[in-house]
């Protein structure tokens, strides 16, 4: 299940390569309810990008595995493409985890190295539905791993809010923190990085940063 657009496009090329199992892609939380899932009775349930709160009665009863950018226990909680380029940090991980009560503490499938130095966060989505989709499931299905308990001290991450996109309140504003804050914010459904006006806001999108001299588009926009 899921609901990004090349999510959908990689499940469905999965699902057609793929003749020895039965594939339901769902992209709607209307779909996704317990009768539905007990009709398909399900060997695994993957949600590579998914924003609902998964119902305890499907977790319970069948193997849901959900995928986070982070190398966790490092990185649980929300935004972890933006809270990891914020803190400098480009190389990480994709965790494949098992769905559990806790945010993100779930044991662990399997690990893929992720690189996020560059391109917007649709890009990088992009990018790490090709690992998901590619890799990361087909070898679930195949070897069935058993998840392995997280190791390590556990950080959280903090959801991010549209007010951390002001480009004002960064500290010491190099041309690669500007950029980064820039392109991890130039996604569909994601508040763009701005500069607030008085009754308006300039929004900065499609950058790029070649020999420390950084480029990107700008747009007005009124405040409602």
């Amino acid at each position: 299940m899921t609901i990004k657009s090349w999510n959908i496009e990689n499940a469905r090329a999965l699902q057609r390569q793929d003749d020895k199992n039965a594939w339901h892609i769902i992209t709607t939380p209307e779909e996704f309810t317990l009768k539905k899932v007990s009709e398909i009775n399900p060997n695994y349930i993957f949600a590579p990008h998914w924003s609902w709160i998964i119902p305890k009665e499907i977790w319970r009863n069948y193997e849901t595995i959900v995928f986070h950018s982070t190398d966790l226990p490092y990185g649980r909680g929300g935004s972890p493409i933006q809270n990891l380029i914020a803190r400098g940090v480009y190389q990480t991980k994709i965790s494949a985890l098992k769905v559990e009560k806790g945010l993100d503490t779930g044991p662990i499938y399997m690990k893929e190295d992720f690189e996020i130095s560059k391109g917007n966060v649709d890009e990088i989505l992009q990018r790490g539905s090709k690992i998901i989709f590619e890799k990361m499931i087909p070898q679930i299905i195949k070897n069935r791993p058993q998840p392995q308990p997280q190791e390590g001290e556990p950080t959280t991450f903090s959801r991010r809010t549209p007010d951390q996109g002001n480009l004002l309140l960064l500290q010491d504003p190099t041309s690669r923190k500007l950029y980064d804050l820039i392109r991890m914010l130039d996604g569909e459904g994601y508040p763009a990085a701005y500069i607030p006006l008085d009754r308006s806001r300039l929004e900065f999108y499609d950058t790029s940063l070649k020999e420390g001299q950084l480029q990107c588009k700008t747009r007005h926009i009124e405040n409602e």
